[in-house]
This record gives structure tokens, C-alpha cells and sequence, in this order.
């Protein structure tokens, strides 16, 4: 069996808050996808349009905008295991 390592790859990513500030943050890098604050679950959470269909964050889940613009959502475990900062850009 053959061993493979990812390539490193920049991504645009911002953690899920229930402040202003996130969602903003988070509607520039959607672009043109539709994301959708559901204020009528408890905790709050997030709807994201994804490649695999529309996929549901909750706060302090990271929303990552992938190489192709593709967007989709990470747990904080595995995005602090999968990437580290590059810069605040």
C-alpha cells in the first residue's frame, strides 16, 4: 500500500461565532454562496452551501473556503490538527 502526505495548500478560513463580526466575515468569503444563520436552533448554527450539499455548522466550527472556492465546514480539533496561520490577510 502506498503512503501519500498532502500538499500544503493555503485556504481562506474564519471561526463560527454568534457575533456580527463572524458572520460578516464569513458572508465575504462565501462570495456568491448563499449561507444562512438559523437563530431558531439552540445553539445557533450555520447552514453552508457545500460540493456535497448544504452542510450545518455550529458555533466554533471553522468555515473554510477551499482551493476551488469551495466552501465547507471543520471542527475545531481537525482544523487545528490540519492547518496552521499564515498571516491575517
Amino acid at each position: 500500500m502506498a503512503k501519500y502526505r498532502k500538499k500544503p495548500v493555503e485556504v481562506e478560513a474564519v471561526k463560527f461565532e454568534d457575533t456580527t463580526e463572524s458572520i460578516s466575515a464569513i458572508a465575504e468569503i462565501a462570495h456568491d454562496n448563499l449561507i444562512r444563520v438559523d437563530y431558531r436552533q439552540k445553539p445557533v448554527v450555520l447552514h453552508i452551501p457545500t460540493l456535497e450539499g448544504v452542510m450545518t455548522a455550529q458555533v466554533g466550527d471553522y468555515i473554510i473556503r477551499g482551493v476551488e472556492g469551495e466552501l465547507y465546514p471543520c471542527k475545531p480539533d481537525i482544523f487545528e490538527k490540519t492547518y496552521e496561520k499564515v498571516s491575517d490577510n
